[in-house]
């Protein structure tokens, strides 16, 4: 499995950003590619409403995987 940010990716913060109102665990879709290990990832509700959109670094991101990364 690759470990490596891509577009449309679904990633969780791995920090609170209390000044935009984000917490540690909110869950994102990686949105654009702004530069080396950078992202632009936005945050929606359960209607689908953004109500945040900011860049965030890769050490600030973890990305969830829905599928096992081998069969047993």
């Amino acid at each position: 499995m690759n470990g490596t940010i891509q577009l449309l990716d679904v990633v969780a913060l791995t920090e609170d950003l209390s000044e935009r109102g984000l917490a540690r665990g909110q869950v994102g879709t990686v949105v654009e590619a702004l530069a080396a290990g950078v992202f632009e990832v936005e945050f929606c509700d359960n209607d689908g409403r953004t109500y945040a959109s900011l860049a965030l670094r890769a050490e600030q991101l973890l990305i969830l995987h829905y599928q096992p990364s081998q069969v047993a």
